[in-house]
């Protein structure tokens, strides 16, 4: 899809920006960060939720700094205590006081301990797994946000009924050990219900048009730099 013509095929890592009452927060910090910020013009960054320490949601974090600077502020981090913990063994300079180099972001890590309001808005912690591993996604309200998973225990479909919006990581047709296929995502989303759902993580061999043609009505491909407005 490299060569493809078609701008809903240049695809950079997952993530999403989370905007209510003029603050933002951002799910996961992808290795594409600083591209996606310049790309969709993000002003500010308020709050960081994390999904996962896999370097594709996590090594971007250097570039957060940035927001520090225009804000003047720290930024809050939210994750398991596993996630914290793991950002802590990799990135040991983040979380002190002491300058290092030619500067680092500045945040304040909170471990997730269930449901919470952030800047107006409701947000409830959905465990679900990611093969082996247990991962986190995230219902805003009435939007939920489940990447990376492979599994949703039965606890967690209950957390996700009545969704306007659902979006969901759906690798590729083929199956895979840590991902949904297509398919997969495409039956849960059926058995949850939602109003209307997307598909995101989308891998290489997966053609924009082509899946579009090919879904059931209230699902739809997600692409880079797709906004959802919501009540």
């Amino acid at each position: 899809m490299c060569t493809s013509s078609n701008n809903k095929n240049k695809r950079t890592r997952a993530s999403i920006l989370v905007e209510s009452n003029n603050r933002c927060i951002i799910v996961d910090t992808s290795t594409d960060l600083r591209c996606q910020c310049l790309a969709n013009k993000v002003k500010r960054i308020d709050a960081v939720l994390y999904t996962h320490t896999h370097a594709d949601h996590l090594y971007g974090v250097d570039d957060l700094r940035i927001y520090n600077f225009l804000q003047h502020s720290k930024i809050p981090i939210y994750g398991s205590e596993e996630t914290i913990e793991k950002m802590n063994n990799a990135f040991a300079y983040l979380f002190t006081d002491a300058v290092s180099g030619g500067g680092k972001p500045y945040l304040i890590p909170n471990i997730l301990n269930g449901p919470m309001d952030l800047f107006g808005i409701h947000i409830v912690p959905v465990e679900i797994m990611h093969g082996s591993l247990p991962i986190v996604g995230f219902k805003f309200e009435k939007l939920a946000y489940l990447t990376d998973a492979s599994e949703i225990p039965a606890d967690s479909m209950e957390l996700l009924q009545g969704l306007d919006c659902l979006i969901i990581g759906a690798l590729r047709h083929d199956p895979h050990p840590t991902h949904f296929t297509i398919e997969q995502a495409v039956d849960l989303i059926r058995e949850i219900k939602p109003k209307q759902a997307y598909l995101t993580h989308l891998g290489h061999s997966v053609e924009h048009a082509e899946l579009t043609n090919s879904l059931p009505d209230g699902i739809a491909p997600a692409y880079d730099g797709l906004e959802i407005t919501l009540p």
